[in-house]
């Protein structure tokens, strides 16, 4: 059953893929121009005729996929460096988050007080966007490479922070009043009692919170420039080459699926585990 259903699955995904390609194929098929104007002219003016192909994607994505690594200049790299040079600073910018939120979270979430003191900041710092931050740090730390980081690990933070204080906060009484009357010390409690209960919550709030700062890499490189798949981004719009627009966009959402999955993966592994 699991296997039938799978492939009816894919068999409508491929069914919308092929329809939104024929959807794609017709918005692109440029009318006739109009009388007395040339055909060039007509292209500049806009229409379907000035968007590419999905021949013309395909081949543009052949050429970055026999080809990602190249390296022909300081503004023309291979898709597969700058894809490189987001993830690296989105992994560090991430990594620095976890260390922050899943300790924090676990003393917000074990402790009332520390809940109450520490609330009001959280409520405050969390609803403004991450590139607000953008100016500030490019102004102290100078840097473009780090502020993007920075940036990062600032979007990365609050739902890491929030599902960790949440999953502590939620453990069940009665397996910390079992490890009181063993007598088991704070520390052991945290990692052989709370941390288990609390991990399937911990790794929804990264797999929330790596997707955010996949979102957001894209938009600080184009703010900061230099490397980075949203630079890339930005400077083939600025060569006109949609084409090259169009096959970025495919690279991230397929970057961005495959980290969820990956997060994905290591959630239902815990749960398994539990």
């Amino acid at each position: 059953m699991g296997a039938s259903l799978r492939l009816r699955a894919g068999l409508v995904s491929a069914l919308i893929f092929a329809l939104g390609v024929l959807a794609w194929y017709v918005a692109t098929l440029a009318p006739p121009p109009p009388a007395g104007m040339s055909a060039d002219y007509a292209k500049l003016m806009g229409g379907g005729g000035g968007f590419p192909t999905p021949v013309e994607v395909g081949s543009v994505l052949w050429g970055h996929l026999t080809d990602p690594f190249y390296v022909a200049g300081p503004n023309d790299m291979g898709v597969g460096i700058q894809i490189g040079y987001s993830l690296g600073r989105v992994l560090l910018g991430f990594g620095i988050a976890v260390a922050v939120a899943v300790p924090l979270g676990f003393v917000i979430g074990m402790s009332p007080l520390m809940y109450r003191a520490l609330d009001p900041f959280i409520q405050i710092l969390k609803p403004i966007s991450p590139l607000a931050w953008m100016p500030l740090a490019l102004y102290t730390i100078k840097s473009s490479s780090i502020s993007a980081i920075f940036v990062i690990f600032i979007c990365s933070l609050w739902p890491m922070l929030v599902n960790t204080a949440f999953g502590v906060a939620s453990v069940r009484r009665d397996w910390l009043n079992v490890a009181r009357t063993l007598e088991v010390g704070a520390l052991r409690t945290a990692f052989r009692v709370i941390l288990p209960a609390a991990a399937p919550t911990i790794l929804t709030g990264m797999r929330i919170s790596v997707g955010i700062a996949w979102l957001v890499i894209v938009a600080a490189e184009m703010l900061v420039g230099g490397t980075g798949i949203g630079y890339f981004v930005w400077n083939e719009w600025n060569n006109l080459s949609i084409a090259n627009v169009v096959c970025a966009i495919l690279f991230i959402g397929l970057v961005g699926m495959a980290l969820d999955l990956m997060l994905a993966a290591s959630g239902r592994l815990v749960t398994y585990r539990e």
